[in-house]
């Protein structure tokens, strides 16, 4: 009667939450679930025929997930998964209470795969809790730091989630990131690790804001042949001989392209080549990540490139809508690795750009805004057409670009609605304005930017 009640429950708000236009119902029906029936999630995922996946990390945690589910679906397979992102546990329950009958029974249970995304912090819980047969991990970079703490602490989280891990569990492994490497020590199970091979993209120097710069055996100061964004890049200790480890999956070719990015990747027996409409470098690691893991559960190579070339991107990841006649694109991002690539990445062509920044210090985004004084914002002068700046710290990041050296200063509009209009009539036609918000900016613009644009709820979407 308790899991009755509890997914009932779940199930009434979450249609409850929709109807009132109040948000997807991807967070308050799984903590009413969860308050009713404690053990509802470990319960219901081992009712998962194919069993789970977890997806971690810093960036790049919905894209990815986003890219295994069309993998799966590919391969035969149907999916459970807190698609909108709500990635606490109370995500996970709500996803799995959505998916199931009154009973907790699920349709066609014996070919059924969990994919959930997971918050950092909660890895220990949802390792505990859905007993994974795969967990992904796609990079550790400094994000909210006052809820998080050093990259060390959340090392250290992950060092003992891993321990934790059965031996039929495989860990799935970003050679190229040092912190996430050193994981692979603490595996009692197998470890499948994936890596970018073409150096064409690499620069030969750490960037001053990088995370890992420290060697986790030893303590000596690593070096790097090739930097590809951050400190993900092929690393060395030259004090232990601590080395990036070979890898199994491998991107061979990344090529820019005018809208998007082309990938080949080796994976055991195969290769698979696609081109996605997502643009940089960090996207490359994303799609090498989700094809680690479908490696992981055992997926070929047709299943794989057939799932890729599917995929959309995903709400506020480089999302393309079309307003007012001006193209628009929102891509998120929220610490300093991820600006930085995001700012190079839409400034590569050199073209003057127009760009509008949200910065927001609420819970979810952290009340520390001092990160935004690592990120190179100088990557835009002279690039920059026109630049507008608004959330609840609006005047933070205007202070932080007056000494970026840009040729004029931003236009400050603290409200969202009136930014987006702002920022809007002073892009042209022909061009596409870059809506560059942090988490919480991200699920106001990206709202109002869809019901301008005529596009569904971000919920609503697969």
């Amino acid at each position: 009667m308790r899991r009755i009640a509890a997914i009932a429950a779940a199930k009434a708000a979450a249609a409850l939450s929709q109807r009132l236009r109040v948000g997807g119902g991807t967070a308050l029906p799984g903590l009413l679930a969860e308050w009713i029936d404690p053990n509802i999630v470990p319960e219901m995922a081992r009712r998962l025929g194919e069993g789970s996946v977890i997806v971690t990390g810093t960036n790049g945690k919905t894209t990815t997930a986003r890219l295994l589910r069309g993998i799966v679906r590919a391969a035969g397979l149907r999916v459970v998964a807190n698609r909108a992102g709500s990635n606490l546990m109370r995500g996970i329950a709500a996803a799995l209470a959505e998916s199931a009958g009154l009973g907790g029974d699920f349709a066609g249970a014996r070919r059924l795969l969990g994919v959930f995304e997971v918050d950092e912090a909660t890895l220990p819980q949802a390792v505990r809790a859905l007993r994974p047969r795969v967990v992904l991990f796609t990079n550790l970079f400094r994000d909210q730091l006052d809820r998080y703490g050093e990259v060390e602490h959340v090392a250290a989280v992950w060092r003992d989630a891993v321990f934790a891990l059965g031996r039929s569990a495989t860990v799935v492994l970003n050679a190229d990131d040092p912190s996430v490497a050193a994981l692979a020590q603490a595996a009692p199970g197998q470890v499948l690790v994936y890596g970018v091979e073409d150096t064409s993209r690499g620069i030969d120097r750490l960037e001053h804001a990088a995370d890992a710069r420290w060697c986790s055996s030893c303590g000596g100061e690593l070096a790097y042949a090739t930097v590809f964004y951050g400190h993900l890049g092929h690393w060395s200790c030259p004090q232990c001989r601590a080395a990036r480890p070979p890898s199994r999956v491998v991107a061979t070719r990344v090529e820019p392209e005018a809208e998007g990015t082309r990938v080949a990747i080796a994976m055991p027996g195969a290769e698979v080549s696609v081109g996605l409409p997502l643009m940089g470098l960090y996207n490359a690691y994303n799609v090498l990540a989700a094809v680690a893991a479908a490696v992981a559960l055992g997926i070929d190579a047709e299943a794989t490139e057939r799932g890729l070339s599917s995929f959309t991107a995903a709400f506020g990841r480089q999302e393309r809508l079309t307003v007012g006649g001006r193209r628009v694109q929102v891509i998120l991002a929220k610490n300093p690795a991820g600006l930085n690539e995001v700012l190079r990445t839409i400034t590569a062509d050199g073209q003057q750009k127009d760009v509008a920044l949200f910065l927001n210090d609420d819970i979810a985004d952290g009340r520390d805004v001092s990160w935004i004084w690592d990120v190179d914002f100088d990557l835009l002068a002279g690039k920059v057409r026109s630049l507008t700046v608004s959330g609840n710290r609006a005047w933070d990041m205007a202070l932080r670009l007056k000494y970026a050296g840009l040729d004029s200063l931003p236009q400050v509009e603290e409200r969202a609605a009136a930014a987006l209009r702002r920022a809007l009539r002073a892009t042209p036609e022909d061009a596409t304005l870059y809506v560059i918000p942090t988490y919480t900016a991200m699920l106001r613009v990206r709202a109002l930017l869809a019901r301008w644009a005529r596009r569904p709820a971000f919920w609503q979407e697969g």
